[in-house]
């Protein structure tokens, strides 16, 4: 019993899914980019939960963001990237480029024996961005417009 199998459309087949590659690929970069500036967004505002006139001690509370005063800190809050790291995925970087934007968050020595307790800012806002679902909503808005523009 001899028999033989003919495959045709595999060109075209292969092409089809390069094409829904490469369009999952830039989906992808797009949501990432949009889901930096959904966190950068929300990281300013937490940044804007109190304030204080310059030289007066900070009112805000240990483990409560701290509080406005000039707003370099929050003019300083940055995205990085997109940028590609390995297949298929994309990377960007959030936050801020102050020199004591680090001690603000993590708390730490800040001088002649003195210790600043942590006052987060960044990892608040990104936690409150993952359990509201937003961060995945972007992603999963992005690859469905990829995927429906492929049926």
């Amino acid at each position: 019993m001899a028999g033989s199998v003919h495959i045709t459309g595999l060109a075209q087949f292969n092409a089809a899914m390069q094409g829904l590659e490469r369009d999952l690929q830039r989906a992808t970069r797009v949501a990432t980019a949009h889901a930096a500036h959904l966190a950068e967004a929300a990281i300013k505002q937490m940044l804007t939960t109190s304030s204080h006139p310059k030289g007066t001690p900070t009112p805000s509370a240990p483990g409560d963001p701290p509080s406005l005063v000039t707003g370099t800190l929050r003019r300083s809050i940055k995205v990085v990237g997109p940028v590609p790291a390995g297949f298929g995925r994309w990377v960007a970087q959030v936050g801020p480029t102050a020199v004591y934007g680090r001690v603000q968050e993590l708390g730490g020595p800040v001088g002649r024996g003195a210790e600043l307790p942590p006052r987060p800012y960044v990892q608040p806002a990104y936690e409150r961005l993952v359990t509201t679902g937003q961060i995945g909503a972007v992603y999963h808005r992005a690859w469905r417009t990829a995927l429906a523009a492929h049926h």
